[in-house]
């Protein structure tokens, strides 16, 4: 059974930090591209990061130089290193999977998982 599976999400004070996984059963995560999406409430889903199955990588300017993502395919996951939090940064974060290449579209992501709630509060 195909499944992606988040963790690591809570509550955390602005200007922390969090580390995100997405863990992948089923398949192998070798040859697939694994976004990041968030989810903030009463607003639209957004794409946040994006790491290809060459490891190119994407982040949207609200999180660069802030956010990293990175993969471990002896593990079969994918991580989204998330440093100094600001609380627009609260959403629920989803990952995604797609065949190799990254993609703005999120219809295009073929795997999802159910969401970990991160919330940046003091």
């Amino acid at each position: 059974q195909v499944q992606l599976v988040e963790s690591g999400g809570g509550l955390v004070q602005p200007g922390g930090s969090l580390r995100l996984s997405c863990a992948a059963s089923g398949f192998t995560l070798d040859y697939y591209a694994i976004g990041w999406f968030r989810q903030a409430p009463g607003k639209e889903r957004e794409r946040v990061s994006c790491i290809s199955s060459s490891d190119g990588t994407y982040y949207a300017d609200s999180v660069k130089g802030r956010f990293t993502i990175s993969r471990d395919n002896a593990k079969n996951t994918v991580y989204l290193q998330m440093n100094s939090l600001k609380p627009e940064d609260t959403a629920v974060y989803y990952c995604a999977a797609r065949p190799v290449l990254c993609s703005r579209e999120q219809t295009r992501y073929d795997y999802w998982g159910k969401g970990t709630l991160v919330t940046v509060s003091s």
